[in-house]
Formats: C-alpha cells, sequence, structure tokens
C-alpha cells in the first residue's frame, strides 16, 4: 500500500512518528468506551491514551501506522499500533515509560482529588502494569491495537491498516501471525474482526482474539 495521498485531500496512511503522541492519545480517548467516546468517563482524559496508544511511538519493538487527512490540517484521524515483540516491548514499557508519565498521579489511585473510577484503575494500571495472557504470546509474539474516529469508520480504513501493519510484520518482522485484545462488550468489534479472518484463542482471556496472516481477508 502506499504511504502518499495520491490526489490532493485524499486521506493516506504513514508510519508513526513520536510528535504523534497528542493525536494518538486523543483518538484514544474518543474511541476509548468500547468504540465510542471515553471522555465523560474520565476527569484526567490523558490516561486510557498514556497506557494503550503513546508508548507505541517511543518504545523499541514496536511498529505502527497513522491515518492522515489533508484536508484537516494533517490531522492524526485513526491508527494502527502494536509491538513485534510483546514481551520486550512489556519490560521497556515498566523500564521507561511508566515510571515517566505515572509521575503526575499519586498512589493508590484514589488519593488523586476528583478521580473517576475509569481513572482509578488506569492510574492502577501506571503503577502495576499487566503482562500480556501468556497463551497469546504462545501464538505470537507481535500483538496490535486500532482506532478510528468514527466520521472515517465504515469505509474500508480498518482493514487498509490491518493490511498494511500485516505487510511491515511479515516482510520486515517475519511473522505470520499477531494478536489482538478487545472489550467483550464490544460485539460490532468482533464481529468485524472475525469477517477478516481473526479467530478466539483458545485458553486466552475472553476478547483476545489471533490471525493467521494466510487467512487475512483482504
Amino acid at each position: 500500500m502506499s504511504t502518499e495521498p495520491k490526489q490532493i485531500g485524499e486521506v493516506y496512511v504513514r508510519p508513526v512518528q513520536p510528535t504523534d503522541s497528542p493525536a494518538l492519545n486523543r483518538i484514544c480517548l474518543l474511541t476509548g468506551n468500547a468504540g465510542q467516546s471515553a471522555s465523560g468517563l474520565h476527569k484526567f482524559g490523558e490516561l486510557i491514551g498514556l497506557v494503550y496508544a503513546e508508548p507505541y511511538a517511543h518504545l523499541p519493538a514496536t511498529y505502527g501506522f497513522v491515518m492522515v487527512d489533508p484536508a484537516k490540517g494533517d490531522r492524526v484521524v485513526g491508527y494502527i499500533l502494536g509491538a513485534y515483540d510483546t514481551r520486550i516491548y512489556e519490560q521497556h514499557a515498566v523500564d521507561e515509560w511508566f515510571p515517566r508519565v505515572r509521575a503526575k498521579y499519586t498512589y493508590p489511585p484514589e488519593t488523586n482529588e476528583g478521580a473517576t473510577e475509569a481513572d482509578k484503575r488506569y492510574i492502577g494500571i501506571l503503577y502495576n502494569p499487566p503482562r500480556a495472557p501468556q497463551a497469546a504470546v504462545d501464538y505470537s509474539p507481535a500483538h496490535m491495537h486500532i482506532d478510528i474516529l468514527p466520521e472515517y469508520q465504515r469505509q474500508g480504513w480498518g482493514r487498509k491498516l490491518i493490511a498494511r501493519a500485516i505487510e511491515h510484520l511479515q516482510k520486515e518482522i517475519g511473522l505470520t501471525k499477531l494478536w489482538l485484545g478487545l472489550d467483550p462488550k464490544n460485539e460490532g468489534a468482533k464481529r468485524f474482526y472475525e469477517k477478516l479472518g481473526f479467530r478466539e484463542l483458545q485458553g486466552a482471556p475472553a476478547g483476545t482474539m489471533g490471525l493467521e496472516f494466510v487467512d487475512f481477508r483482504r
């Protein structure tokens, strides 16, 4: 897939850059409640992106691609992010990322004035980062996250972003599979992934789905 716009004003895909961090964080918040905006659930709205989006633009063993809309001043409007080696990524996150970003928040989470229940959950993650399920890592070292702003959804961009990630993981890393975790309540997302060839992983938590690249339905 070309990473350059084919005509003026056309949305296009390019590799993620560290300077994309604010946009990644914003998109993560606006899609963070089972695909809907999570803004109303947080006082500290940046927390969800600090966990699930921004570190992929900064840490080793990661990959990422973003959708850019020239008609909106080259604004990033969607992304696919992930790690090609989940355990290496997790270690760098524990050693380098979480100590830096959690400095703004106190522990235990309830000591942060005005923190919502969602805030407390994510502050807890900053201080006690979880590890990916071993069953998922045994399936593939690579995982992914994908989020697209609502006005750009249902236009084929999810499929295009996943295809771009697969191309990278196959050609540059030499992998044949990847996995993702989704909110089990997000039935629409589950159906979307199933149409692309993803299947639930046996022995992994609910919402963990894997894809063999040979099964990807472009």
